[in-house]
Order: structure tokens, then sequence, then C-alpha cells
């Protein structure tokens, strides 16, 4: 009967340890599949378009003591041609929103104001070396019968100890009889920031990443790897 019993607890032993050393090493793969199913999964949320993933929204905000400032972008405008071909209608553009401080942490969101920055204008403010300074103008109601009556002006002028920028809004709106002023003071750090984003949606702006994209697309396979011929390009325009 003793012999039996240790018999019967060696072998129970040996099958745990079996199942042990199974479970081990499977479980690295276990959770790796686990992985990647999730990540699968969201890929394929993303990829499903407007109608799965709904429309993103995407910002940087500085917050400061008497403001706040947020930049996004807005992509271009398309329209087709008759021929089927599509074509850019309007550019896009880096929309910066300013917005006053009500008090500590709080801003008046019904009296923002906007400013929108075109591909040349951001192009300014990427190449804005070290103490450069820019300013633009806008007059939204341009080449109409209600010219002047709103101005708007955007300046960004470094800190004289090099510590980053002042970038102010000021909006005369002669029709409301209003005049607001923003003053948001930017660390070299989040101007930086502000940089990389604005470079890399630069070509999304021009619509240059759907023209490339759709030029890969219509490109055979076995011309994809071919030397592009300067000639073809440059005189059969």
């Amino acid at each position: 009967m003793f012999k039996l019993s240790k018999h019967l607890q060696s072998r129970n032993q040996l099958i745990r340890r079996t199942v042990v050393d199974k479970y081990s090493r499977e479980r690295p793969q276990f959770f790796y599949n686990a992985s990647q199913a999730a990540q699968d999964a969201v890929s394929r949320n993303f990829a499903s378009g407007p109608e799965g993933a709904g429309k993103v929204f995407a910002s940087y905000t500085i917050y400061k003591g008497k403001a706040v400032l947020s930049a996004e972008p807005v992509l271009p405008k398309f329209y087709k041609l008759d021929s089927g071909h599509v074509k850019v209608d309007r550019q896009g553009v880096i929309l910066l929103t300013f917005c006053p401080a009500i008090g500590e942490r709080k801003y008046d969101w019904e009296k923002k104001k906007f400013f929108a920055l075109s591909p040349t204008e951001v192009g300014s403010l990427i190449s804005l070396g070290a103490g450069g300074s820019c300013e633009f103008f806008h007059d939204p109601s341009m080449k109409s019968s209600a010219a002047g009556q709103v101005r708007k002006s955007l300046s960004i002028k470094p800190h004289a100890d090099g510590t980053g920028y002042m970038v102010s809004l000021n909006v005369v709106d002669n029709i409301e009889k209003t005049s607001d002023r923003f003053v948001v003071p930017v660390t070299a750090a989040e101007f930086a920031t502000l940089r990389v984003a604005a470079s890399f949606a630069l070509p999304h702006l021009l619509g240059w990443d759907r023209c490339i994209l759709q030029s890969t697309q219509d490109v055979p396979e076995n011309q994809q790897k071919m030397a592009p011929r300067l000639t073809d390009s440059e005189w059969n325009r």
C-alpha cells in the first residue's frame, strides 16, 4: 500500500511538472497572439474609414496664464473634374485658435479667435531661425464689399534670453466695434513641437500626399523599381 501511494505521488508530480513546463513554453506565444489580435482589431477599426472610426480631431494646445493657443491641421478641399480626376480646390491650413483666460485654468471659449496659416506662412514659421521673427496680416473679407472691416495680425517674436517666443494675435473688428489682443508665451520646447508638427503636416496641406500615393498605386509593380527619367518629367510637361 505504501509503495502504491508513493508511486501515485511521483506520477502526480511528473504530470504537474509537464503541464507547468508546457504552459511556460506556450505563455509568451499566447500573450503575443493576444496582443497581435488586439492590434489587428484596432487597425481594422481605423482602416474601415469614416464610417468605422469617425472623424479624427487632433490639436496641439498650449495653456498659459492669460490665454490659450491651440493649433490643428485642416486638410485641403478637393473637387472632381469631368474626366473623373480629382484636383485641389482649396489648400489646407494650420488653424490657430486663441482664447482668453477668465480665471485660474479657466478659459472663455465663446470669445475665441482664429488665424489660419497658409502653406507659405507655415513655411515661414518652419524656417524661423534663432532670434528670427515673423508677422502676418489677414483680412477675412478681402475681395468683398466688407474689405478692411476686420483686420487680424499675428506676430511671433523671440524672447531676449532665447528661451522661447512670444506669440500674439490682434483682431480689430470695426463692424462689432471690438478690439481683442491675445499674448501667449511659448517655450523653446513648445515651439519646437509646433515646428516639427507643422513640417509633418505641410505636404498634406498641399495635397501632395494624395498625389504621391495615387501615383505610386497607378504605376505597375515592375516599373516602381525603375529610376525616374529626368527628361520625361522636365521636358514632356
